[in-house]
């Protein structure tokens, strides 16, 4: 089973550098000190120091208390025939690569190529999937670091954000529409973890499917290394307005759906609920 990828004190971290706000001021507006700040992101859990703490760094508080207590993972996304997640290691880092295909025609798509595509190519050819194109969500190496590969073994062609330029790839744009068999792919804009950041929504399945990259992470979301307000706004605009049951399929994590996320994500629960 894969973990979460952040605890707490990592989303408690990620909202502090998104926001500029520093241990002591952090701790003057939550009115506890600042050795108490840095227990609680260390993993020293304490619920009424965290329910004061939440909502200077707008999160929602119930949900940031269950992953902190342990209380919540989403539910196990149930096998879906036109779905499959590699998790492989990039220097101790856990990270996805997915293939999404027409279980009609077996044409088939790659979703970024983690570490090593050895365990996706094995599978598309155990299931006659002809892989036809390489979508890639974003050009950081741990997502890109087996591209090379796996366009050799698979003659697909290869499309990258326009804003992440990557050798050998065709620039796309918010709006781009593929087809997939019977399927249709459209993309959408998700910058802010990275400058061209983007999330590819697959239809013409049992379960609308969103492969998001870094944008947004079970119980989390990629830190917003670019824009972190661009960041969460478009995860609001453009993930998390998609239907319930919309699978989600992250950069790093476990699998989600749109219905927990707006629930359970401390960064949007309290948001979509006020």
């Amino acid at each position: 089973m894969i973990p979460l990828e952040d605890n707490a004190g990592d989303i408690i971290g990620k909202a502090q550098r998104g926001l500029g706000i520093s241990d002591s001021e952090l701790a003057e507006k939550a009115k506890v000190n600042a050795q108490t700040i840095r227990k609680l992101r260390d993993g020293d859990f304490d619920e009424s120091v965290l329910r004061s703490v939440a909502p200077v760094l707008e999160l929602g508080a119930a949900a940031l208390s269950e992953i902190a207590k342990g209380d919540w993972r989403p539910e196990k996304i149930e096998p879906l025939d036109g779905l499959a997640q590699f998790t492989t290691d990039y220097n101790g880092m856990a990270v996805n690569a997915y293939l999404v295909w027409d279980p009609a025609t077996r044409a088939a798509a790659a979703f970024d190529t983690g570490a090593d595509s050895k365990e996706m190519l094995r599978f598309a050819k155990h299931h006659k999937l002809d892989v036809q194109m390489i979508l890639l969500t974003h050009a950081h190496p741990d997502h890109v670091a087996d591209l090379p590969g796996l366009r050799e073994e698979t003659g697909a062609d290869v499309f990258t954000p326009s804003r992440e330029p990557v050798p050998g790839a065709e620039p796309i744009d918010e709006g781009k529409k593929f087809r997939l068999g019977d399927l249709q792919i459209d993309t959408r804009l998700t910058w802010g973890h990275s400058p061209g950041g983007m999330t590819y929504v697959v239809s013409g399945l049992a379960r609308p499917i969103a492969i998001v990259g870094d944008s947004l992470f079970a119980g989390s979301m990629g830190g917003g290394n670019v824009s972190y307000r661009d960041a969460l706004q478009n995860n609001l605009d453009k993930i998390l307005t998609l239907p319930n049951e919309t699978i989600i399929g992250p950069g790093h994590g476990p699998m989600t759906s749109v219905g927990e996320e707006k629930q359970h994500n401390p960064f949007f629960a309290a948001k979509i609920q006020s």
